[in-house]
C-alpha cells in the first residue's frame, strides 16, 4: 500500500489526542461513578468520543490518498530479441489528405500491434534515414515500447546526415550488426523494418553479409495517392510516390532470407513474426507496475458514516425538542 499525499497522515495522528483525552476522562469518571454507586451510562454515550475520533482519523487517512499498487514480474525470453526499425524519412509523412494518418502513423500502429504478438520477446526501437539510431534497446516492458513508439518517433528526428532528394537508404541497416544492439545471449536476432520502401539504391549483398544470421521481415506502408503536405495543407511539389519500393523491399527481404509484406497483410506479417520468434524458455524480469487502485473514496465514506453516527443522537434530541 502507498500514500499519494502522506503528509495528510498528520491529521490522523492529531485525532488520537482527543481520543486519549476522552479515554483518560472516562477512566476517572468510571472510578468516581463506582465509588458513588451510580448506574453505568448508556453504551451510545460511551461510543461518542470513539466515533468522533474515528471520523477525524478516517478523514485524515482519506486525505492521504491510500492506494494499493499491483505489480508483476513479466517473463521474457533470453534466447531471442527483436528490434523494430521505423523509417522516419520525409516521405513517411505522406498521407491521402492533410488530416489523414501518415505513413509513419500507420507504421507506429503496426509496430505496436506486431510487438504485442510476441509479448515475451524483449524488443527495441530504432529509427532509419541514412543511418540507424537507437531509441530503445530491447526490453521486456511492452508498455515502455509502446510509449517510445507513440511519443518519441517523429519524422526526421533526428534528421539525416546528408541532404538528398531521397534520404532513406536501406544500406544503413548493416549498422545494426556493428551497433551492439543485441547482447551475445540473444542467439535469435529479429529485425522488423517498417517503411514505405522508397530508398536510395541499396547493395543488398553488403547488407546480407552484415546481417548474416539475423531474421528479417519488412512491412511496407504505401499508397499511390499519398502526398507530403506542408503545414498550410498544400502538397510539397518535390515529392512523387515511387511504386518501385515494393520490388526493392522484396529484393532486400529475399537477400536476408526473410519476407516483405504490404500494409494490408498485417495478419500474415504477424504469423511470420511469431514463426521467427519461435518458442523457448522464459525468466522472470524486473517488477513493472500494472495497476493502482485508489482507496481514498472508500475511506472517505467510512469517515462520513462515523460522523453521521456521531451527530445522529444529537440531531434526534433536537428534533424531539
Amino acid at each position: 500500500m502507498t500514500f499519494l499525499t502522506p503528509f495528510c497522515l498528520f491529521f490522523t495522528l492529531a485525532s488520537l489526542l482527543p481520543l486519549v483525552a476522552a479515554l483518560v476522562s472516562r477512566t476517572r469518571t468510571d472510578l468516581v461513578r463506582r465509588r458513588l454507586g451510580l448506574p453505568a451510562p448508556e453504551r451510545a454515550t460511551e461510543l461518542r468520543p470513539l466515533l468522533a475520533a474515528s471520523a477525524v482519523a478516517l478523514a485524515g487517512l482519506a486525505a492521504a490518498q491510500p492506494a494499493v499498487t499491483r505489480s508483476s514480474h513479466p517473463r521474457s525470453r533470453t534466447d531471442v530479441q527483436a528490434v523494430f526499425v521505423l523509417d522516419t524519412s520525409r516521405s513517411m509523412a505522406a498521407s491521402t489528405s492533410p488530416t489523414s494518418p501518415t505513413r509513419l502513423d500507420r507504421a507506429a500502429a503496426a509496430a505496436i500491434a506486431l510487438r504485442n504478438e510476441i509479448p515475451d520477446v524483449p524488443a527495441g526501437v530504432l529509427t532509419l534515414t541514412d543511418r540507424v539510431l537507437p531509441d530503445l534497446l530491447p526490453v521486456s516492458d511492452v508498455g515502455g515500447f509502446d510509449g517510445v513508439v507513440s511519443r518519441a518517433v517523429r519524422i526526421e528526428s533526428p534528421p539525416p546526415q546528408a541532404t538528398s532528394v531521397r534520404a532513406t537508404t536501406f544500406s544503413a541497416l548493416g549498422q545494426i550488426a556493428s551497433g551492439d544492439v543485441f547482447p551475445p545471449s540473444a542467439t535469435k536476432r529479429i529485425v522488423v523494418l517498417l517503411t514505405d520502401g522508397e530508398s536510395s539504391p541499396v547493395g543488398t549483398s553488403d547488407v546480407a553479409r552484415s546481417l548474416a544470421g539475423y531474421r528479417f521481415e519488412a512491412v511496407r506502408l504505401w499508397a499511390s495517392n499519398e502526398l507530403v503536405f506542408k503545414e498550410d495543407g498544400t502538397p510539397e511539389a518535390a515529392y512523387r510516390p515511387d511504386p518501385s519500393g515494393r520490388v526493392v523491399l522484396a529484393d532486400l527481404a529475399s537477400s536476408l532470407g526473410g519476407k516483405s509484406f504490404e500494409q494490408d497483410q498485417l495478419k500474415a506479417a504477424t504469423r511470420y513474426l511469431r514463426s521467427l520468434a519461435g518458442s523457448g524458455g522464459t525468466v522472470a524480469g524486473a517488477a513493472t507496475e500494472e495497476h493502482r487502485y485508489p482507496l481514498g473514496p472508500y475511506v472517505g465514506l467510512l469517515a462520513l458514516a462515523a460522523l453521521l453516527a456521531f451527530i445522529g443522537p444529537t440531531a434526534v434530541r433536537l428534533t424531539k425538542q
